[in-house]
């Protein structure tokens, strides 16, 4: 399932860049694509997976860990903003690349192929109260904060935000969404669904860049080494803070370890922010992540406690 993913990914990845290199897609391509995303195949992953959610005390550092680990990424991308004297619109892509994981597209055939089925329903709870309830706010707030040449108001903000459609999603699912919709239906919605990996991949294939400017070199290894290497590290102890044990622990940690949200990529490529290096990012942290997700799944039972 893992090698069917990225497999997928890559295969999709390398035919962007193709097409954007022919030219065979008209400017802005990207762009179209990137909504059809958000307003169609976003909302029906959304619609597909929340309402199997079953949710017990037990999982509240599962939640938080998403929320904590975006904490420690406005600390460290501000310092590496400032030994860099990164621009502006450079800060805000550290941010959505480090902040937010991949926690859906690769995180759920991930979890499966490394842990088993059993635990794909902590890796669905991680994202979608974690991360994607994290995107659906404070992702939009980020890009609102950071994508205009003036700071927008408040309620600026708060419209920007309730106009976001998988937020409305997340609301209906939760509330009026039953777990066994009409086979019509649930069929329809995982058919929408399984077209977001193909096309938001195809998306950053087009918008991607490998040979980056110089100065856009170190952001880059910035990014990547955070999103891979830093963001697990500190999951750990807050695993162990919340006493996290046995699956949890381990889904907890492989999920922080994820590379870059695509989706999130995409929204900060739409808002025009930085988007060579968050392509570039994006396409790198996820060729690495094929050598750093197995080799910290073999490590994770010596770190459970």
């Amino acid at each position: 399932m893992a090698f069917d993913a990225f497999a997928l990914i890559l295969a999709m990845l390398v035919l962007g860049m193709v097409f954007a290199r022919l030219k065979l897609f008209p400017d802005g391509a990207a762009n179209v694509l990137n909504l059809v995303v958000l307003y169609v195949c976003l909302p029906a992953a959304v619609l597909t997976f929340v309402p199997r959610l079953h949710l017990d005390p037990s999982l509240i550092g599962l939640i938080a860990t998403p929320w904590l680990l975006m904490g420690a990424t406005f600390i460290l991308v501000t310092l590496a903003t400032r030994v860099l004297k990164l621009q502006r619109g450079e800060h805000a892509a550290l941010l959505i690349c480090v902040g937010f994981s991949n926690s859906s597209f690769i995180g759920y055939p991930m979890v499966r192929a490394l842990l088993g089925d059993h635990a794909l329903p902590y890796a669905v709870v991680y994202d979608q109260f974690g991360t994607f309830l994290m995107l659906s706010t404070l992702g939009i707030y980020i890009l609102a904060r950071y994508s205009g040449e003036t700071t927008p108001t408040t309620r600026q903000i708060v419209l920007r935000i309730a106009r976001f459609p998988p937020l409305w999603a997340l609301i209906f699912a939760l509330l009026l969404m039953p777990e066994a919709p009409p086979h019509w239906i649930a069929s329809g919605l995982q058919r929408l669904s399984d077209a977001m990996l193909p096309l938001v991949m195809l998306s950053v294939g087009l918008s991607i860049q490998l040979k980056l400017p110089r100065r856009e070199l170190k952001p880059l290894a910035v990014g990547v080494v955070l999103r891979l290497v830093v963001m697990p590290l500190i999951a750990l102890p807050i695993a162990y803070a919340f006493g996290l044990r046995g699956e949890l622990f381990q889904v907890n940690v492989l999920e922080s370890a994820m590379p870059t949200m695509i989706t999130a990529a995409a929204l900060a490529i739409s808002h025009n922010l930085a988007p060579r290096l968050c392509a570039a990012i994006t396409g790198y942290s996820i060729v690495l992540s094929l050598v750093t997700l197995p080799l910290l799944t073999w490590l994770l039972p010596y770190l459970a406690r």
